[in-house]
């Protein structure tokens, strides 16, 4: 289903395939087409949020919306894939797994892309989680 969002142009706070997302849009829009509706909508956010305050809010949000952290061993296609650039600060970043060693991740000041899990991103990796089944 992330797929299907490759070239949507990199847009901050915006969550519309082929209009414009960012990486949380992605996410939340991947979620609106499995499920129909978001469970929650995010606050207005402003590019350095992770920065500010020490909450880890999407974190956070994925424990509450998908549940447990996966072992990364366990990482299959679809699963979403958090990161944070230094172990002390929030997670900031998010892309979906698509397999081959690739995820899919909105591009900022590009677009929505596939880009290789290479250890540069991996050693980023703040939690592995699995879209919750439909009931």
């Amino acid at each position: 289903m992330a797929e299907s969002w490759i070239g949507t142009p990199y847009r901050h706070q915006a969550s519309l395939k082929d209009v414009g997302c960012d990486c949380l849009g992605l996410v939340r829009g991947v979620w609106r087409e499995l499920y129909g509706c978001e469970p929650e909508l995010p606050p207005a956010y402003q590019p350095d949020w992770a920065e500010r305050g020490g909450e880890d809010r999407l974190f956070a949000a994925a424990l509450r919306h998908f549940g447990e952290v996966l072992p990364l061993s366990e990482m299959r296609p679809g699963d979403l894939i958090l990161f944070r650039w230094r172990p002390d600060l929030a997670a900031k970043h998010a892309g979906i797994a698509c397999g081959d060693d690739r995820f899919i991740h909105a591009y900022e000041q590009a677009a929505v892309i596939r880009s290789p899990l290479v250890p540069s991103w991996r050693r980023r990796i703040a939690g592995v989680f699995r879209f919750p089944e439909k009931a």
